[in-house]
């Protein structure tokens, strides 16, 4: 078997993706939760595709997140090769960036493959 490369870990982090928008919050002290259960990128080793149900919980401060653009941001991953543990991370960062919330968690849930499952979970501020 090939070894990891640290090509292979940085995978997909650097790679450009559609901006997400948002629109201005007009209540405070409430929480949106997003699912996303098609999420699908690419294994950046085996180039076999990687299938996931993403949830995002967050509570908003100033903005929140554009669904639309949130969709076409998320649709983009099907095409890049990146493990798990980035996209979550990654999508995290990309979105906590957009709309400055006052807390945040994504969580990855991904298809069996060869018997194990994972999921994933990042959050901010981080604990």
């Amino acid at each position: 078997m090939t070894e990891y490369t640290p090509e292979h870990a940085r995978s997909g982090l650097d790679v450009e993706l559609p901006g997400i928008e948002t629109w201005p919050n007009q209540y405070s002290d409430y929480e949106i939760t997003v699912e996303i259960p098609e999420y699908n990128a690419i294994c950046p080793k085996t180039g076999l595709p990687d299938f996931g149900h993403l949830t995002i919980r967050y509570v908003p401060d100033a903005l929140c997140l554009e669904l639309k653009s949130l969709k076409l941001y998320i649709v983009a991953y099907r095409n890049v090769g990146i493990f798990y543990e980035n996209a979550v991370n990654r999508i995290l960062q990309d979105c906590v960036a957009a709309c400055r919330p006052r807390r945040m968690t994504v969580t990855g849930r991904f298809s069996s493959r060869g018997g194990i499952s994972s999921v994933v979970e990042a959050r901010y501020p981080a604990d």
